[in-house]
């Protein structure tokens, strides 16, 4: 286990007031901005995401307690217990692997908090979940993104057009 200035929490219902504040603060959103991307409450302008209230019990319910599966948790800090972003896996749809996902809220981007909550997910996913490996893909100019999942252990998988492929195995993650 980690010794972790950072913990996993998976939040509350009535918790996820953080989720939309995350998804709506166009400072942490920059990253996804100008992407022609296909679905609903997106924002190419900001990058923004809705997530209305009337959205939350389907979504709730959908990944809360769906594991193996599915995994999402809120990024807190160990010594206040502070929300500084999010983190979350799913089992792909059409490869052996889960995919996953992080935002780290804009305020509290390099602080070293990127990598440790990788590493955080990466030790959940392995031990609690038993998966065989974990993958995320993006533009491959998101050159902090890169940074972050290589150093959390995870290896180049393919490179093509502007997007990268990141994975990392059971086997990788235990032999570290």
């Amino acid at each position: 286990m980690l010794d972790s200035q950072l913990k996993l929490y998976v939040p509350q219902y009535r918790d996820l007031w953080y989720r939309q504040q995350l998804l709506n603060d166009a400072a942490t959103m920059d990253y996804n901005k100008g992407y022609d991307l296909d679905f609903r409450g997106y924002h190419k302008d900001s990058g923004c995401i809705d997530f209305p209230e009337e959205q939350w019990k389907n979504w709730y319910d959908w990944f809360i307690g769906q594991e193996p599966e599915r995994f999402y948790a809120y990024i807190t800090r160990s010594h206040d217990g502070k929300f500084i972003g999010e983190v979350n896996i799913h089992k792909s749809d059409t490869a052996l692997w889960h995919e996953m996902g992080i935002i780290l809220d804009a305020k509290f981007r390099g602080q070293g908090y990127a990598v440790e909550a990788l590493k955080l997910l990466l030790e959940y996913a392995f031990v609690n979940l038993n998966i065989d490996a974990v993958h995320n893909s993006f533009e491959v100019n998101r050159t902090a993104a890169v940074r972050t999942h290589l150093a959390a252990g995870f290896k180049e998988y393919n490179k093509e057009n502007d997007n990268i492929e990141l994975l990392i195995t059971r086997e990788q993650y235990f032999s570290k």
